[in-house]
């Protein structure tokens, strides 16, 4: 059995990590950046209705934003369908 020390040393000496995230894992940030504004939005809604019980407002705006978290996730499911379905060039 290998010691952890030994395995650390094999890994992190073939991906160096600086730190900072890689030009594709922005881009894919950037791609998801509507959903996840969505649950930001969503979870706002929820949060501000933990301690009490809804309104009719609250209720709306629920609703709202998990109509706007569906389209937005919608959207992105079919982005990735396209460039998969193109061969990555969208």
């Amino acid at each position: 059995m290998k010691s952890i020390a030994a395995l650390l040393a094999a890994v992190t000496a073939a991906t160096p990590f600086d730190g900072e995230p890689s030009d594709a894992e922005l881009d894919a940030i950037e791609t998801e950046m509507p959903a996840i504004l969505a649950d930001v939005v969503l979870l706002d809604a929820q949060i501000m209705t933990i301690d009490r019980t809804p309104t009719e407002l609250d209720e709306r705006r629920i609703r709202r934003a998990r109509r706007r978290v569906l389209a937005a996730r919608r959207e992105l499911a079919n982005r990735s369908a396209v460039v998969s379905m193109s061969g990555g060039a969208a």
